[in-house]
């Protein structure tokens, strides 16, 4: 891993670099608007970004509502993947969440992401259930995962 990362958060002017990443990891990417309405008027989202040497390479999105975190998205531009990124990237919106005062996270993935899966576990997140049809591409199910922090 490069020793050179840092972090910061999202603003308007991060839109294009977020969407290449968004565009280049998911079936169903989200649009501008939905990113933009995420940064101007969803007072319960973060945005953290993950750069090496001021390029941005992940992102992963937090709402923090009284005391639950929820990941909303998660990812790093594919040709970064496997270098622990999206783990210190992980690692920072737990600690984000914490910070704004969530006592508990959850996320839904996919049923066919072990990667993901695997990473999460790693951070101490467990099943707690399926949510049927979740993925509009496929209607693939999704496993919601839960930690208490």
């Amino acid at each position: 891993m490069v020793e050179n990362i840092s972090f910061r958060v999202m603003t308007l002017e991060d839109l294009e670099a977020i969407l290449k990443i968004e565009h280049s990891s998911f079936p169903n990417p989200w649009s501008r608007t939905a990113f933009y309405n995420e940064v101007v008027n969803n007072h319960f989202a973060t945005y953290l970004l993950l750069e090496i040497e001021g390029v941005v390479i992940g992102y992963c999105g937090i709402w923090v509502i009284i005391d639950e975190a929820h990941i909303t998205n998660i990812a790093i531009l594919p040709e970064y993947r496997g270098n622990n990124y999206g783990g210190a990237l992980f690692r920072k919106a737990i600690d984000e969440a914490r910070r704004l005062g969530a006592k508990t996270m959850t996320l839904e993935v996919r049923l066919s992401n072990h990667v993901a899966q695997n990473l999460y576990r790693k951070f101490g997140f467990e099943n707690g259930g399926i949510r049927k049809n979740y993925y509009t591409d496929n209607g693939e199910d999704a496993l919601v995962m839960w930690v208490n922090l």
